[in-house]
């Protein structure tokens, strides 16, 4: 078994049936399996998706103060632009491009963490990283952390359920896994540390790193608009950060062929380009699969890619030093083929 076979931490209903089809779970099993691994008081391993999922729930307050007590016109509009347009687009400059496929370089650490820290922090960098790099290996097969295949609930659970990385992984292959997020400035538990809390992340840097980030823009947004401006976009972002859960079903066709000619040209798997993932977040889902490691994937003339304009920007003031642009190799190899 390869590397990428045995990182992730396997559900209960395991990854292939015994036809070495995907094994696709029932609704009550998907679930039975999220609040097994959200039990806390189960094993201490359980602390980062309970993390992650904490923050969602803090929230939420902040969002019914919004609707029921701050709520206007104009801040219904900054609440659309954070969680759909900011946070989206931030998610795809820092998880997704820089984090997981490393398609650009900081010239220093300093604008590596001005990037890590430009909107709330609501995803940790481990569960999305290392299982994405398991997505691509594994697009819409058995084991793919989020296969569209196995409907929308294994696909919004997935961060609980699918993507976790295992808790008995050899030295070897845990040193392996955090070379994986090495570029990223998370500072990685020791084997022994591993062994006792089952992440890479250490739970009191992920906590206090959180807690400053959260002090920092609610201190920021407040002084800006006051309370109202800073429940407001913190609802916002845990919007975002439940949206975000839902895309890769969407992004797959919802486990159903709908790839365009003309628009998805990559065929080895079920992604799709759409328009709104890509004009508010610059997700060009089936160019990213075709050219994983670019900085820009809005290749063709209506497909704009706000976070490649941030990274360019970045590039020309010196804070980016190199960056993949796939664009010219995405022209040659599949439209000018075809014309």
């Amino acid at each position: 078994m390869t590397f990428l076979d045995v990182v992730l931490d396997p559900p209960a209903y395991g990854w292939k049936d015994k036809n070495g089809e995907l094994a696709k779970p029932t609704a009550k099993q998907i679930l039975k399996e999220f609040f097994s691994r959200l039990n806390i008081f189960k094993t201490r391993k359980n602390w980062l998706p309970v993390f992650s999922w904490l923050k969602v729930i803090l929230t939420i307050p902040m969002l019914a103060m919004f609707i029921f007590y701050y709520f206007s016109w104009p801040l219904l509009i900054a609440a659309f632009l954070y969680s759909m347009i900011i946070m989206g687009t931030h998610g795809t400059i820092w998880h997704h491009r820089y984090c997981t496929h490393g398609s650009y370089t900081f010239s220093s650490k300093f604008w590596r963490f001005i990037t890590q820290n430009l909107t709330i922090s609501m995803i940790p960098e481990e569960i999305y990283v290392i299982s994405h790099h398991v997505h691509h290996a594994k697009s819409d097969m058995p084991g793919d952390p989020y296969n569209a295949f196995g409907g929308f609930l294994y696909c919004f659970l997935a961060d609980v359920n699918h993507q976790p990385i295992a808790k008995d992984l050899s030295e070897q292959d845990y040193y392996r896994a955090t070379r994986l997020m090495k570029h990223t400035g998370i500072h990685p538990n020791t084997y022994a540390q591993y062994l006792k809390w089952g992440s890479i992340a250490n739970p009191a840097r992920t906590i206090l790193s959180t807690l400053l980030n959260w002090g920092f823009w609610y201190a920021a947004f407040y002084l800006i608009g006051g309370h109202g401006l800073a429940c407001t976009l913190f609802g916002a972002a845990g919007i975002w950060a439940v949206g975000v859960r839902t895309f890769n079903y969407e992004g797959h066709g919802k486990g159903k062929d709908m790839r365009k000619d003309n628009c998805d040209y990559n065929r080895k798997d079920m992604s799709i380009n759409q328009l709104w993932p890509g004009l508010v977040a610059g997700e060009w889902h089936n160019n990213h699969h075709l050219f994983p490691k670019s900085a820009r994937t809005g290749f063709l003339p209506y497909q704009v890619d706000m976070a490649w304009y941030y990274i360019h920007v970045m590039y020309k003031l010196g804070a980016v030093s190199t960056y993949r642009d796939s664009k010219q190799d995405f022209y040659d190899e599949h439209v000018n083929k075809i014309i």
